[in-house]
């Protein structure tokens, strides 16, 4: 029986020193949305605001040992992954989160760094498909990654992101968040799949370069809200809400000169 009513929170991603993206910004948002973070690191970059310029995949067996003591001594009450980096992560992952089904997992299948820089080999592509989407609560790909994902052109327009979606959801997980931040236009609009719904949760957008680490602190942001036992359309709503407040005060941060950071605390740090 749980003691607590603060739940846990395990990110399995890579590394960002300059604390904008990675398991830097996936703690912070567990902690904003008030869970206990916990991270198993998959790969240490080299990248700052400005983009990335080096990575090295950790041992895929040392991945796998990172999580297993975690569930070994601390009730896990969800799961984020976010970067993989190689196919041998991919499946020793998925391999160390079968044996606790029922966990909700948030699944950001990081791709492209902000800047351009490639962070998962092309061989893994298949790996994560294959081991990672049929153990995933929730996708959350940006229009790129889904394209990647299916072997598409990128969606252009509202139909064909749910098309997408929809076509995602037959690749194993249980719902599908398709975040629509690439398309052009003063709107950024999401679709979400879940349980055969579909459901748009729209969006103007905000103009600002501080967008550095913004999918990675969405999915948390939604694993945290999975965790306290929110549906997928609730914790989307959520979620999205935060995020939003944390971009719009991102300029209250002075990080870097390139894609600055979002503002995680937005709602705790007063002046």
């Amino acid at each position: 029986m749980r003691s607590s009513t603060i739940r846990n929170v395990l990110t399995i991603a890579g590394s960002d020193p300059s604390g904008g993206a990675g398991i830097q910004a996936d703690l912070k948002a567990f902690s904003a949305r008030s869970c206990y973070g916990m991270a198993a690191i998959t790969a240490l970059t080299a990248q700052n605001t400005q983009g990335v310029s080096a990575v090295v995949p950790l041992n895929p067996e040392f991945v796998a040992e990172q999580i297993r003591m975690v569930f070994a001594d601390v009730h896990v009450d969800a799961v984020k992954i976010g970067m993989i980096a190689n196919a041998g992560i991919a499946r020793a992952v998925a391999e160390a989160l079968k044996p606790h089904r029922g966990i909700p997992v948030v699944l950001d299948p990081v791709m492209i760094a902000k800047g351009g820089a490639s962070l998962l080999d092309p061989d893994a592509v298949e790996a994560l498909t294959s081991d990672l989407l049929p153990l995933a609560t929730l996708l959350t790909p940006n229009l790129p990654e889904a394209a990647a994902l299916l072997g598409d052109p990128e969606a252009v327009d509202r139909r064909i992101m749910e098309s997408q979606a929809i076509r995602l959801t037959a690749l194993g997980p249980q719902a599908v968040l398709l975040k629509g931040g690439h398309l052009t236009g003063l709107e950024s609009p999401d679709v979400l799949i879940a349980a055969g719904q579909v459901t748009w949760f729209e969006a103007d957008r905000i103009a600002t370069r501080n967008t550095h680490g913004t999918g990675c602190s969405l999915s948390s942001a939604l694993a945290a809200e999975l965790a306290k036992g929110l549906g997928p359309q609730e914790a989307v709503r959520v979620a999205k809400a935060w995020l939003a407040e944390a971009v719009r005060s991102s300029g209250q941060l002075s990080v870097g000169s390139g894609h600055g950071p979002v503002h995680h605390f937005h709602a705790l740090w007063q002046d």
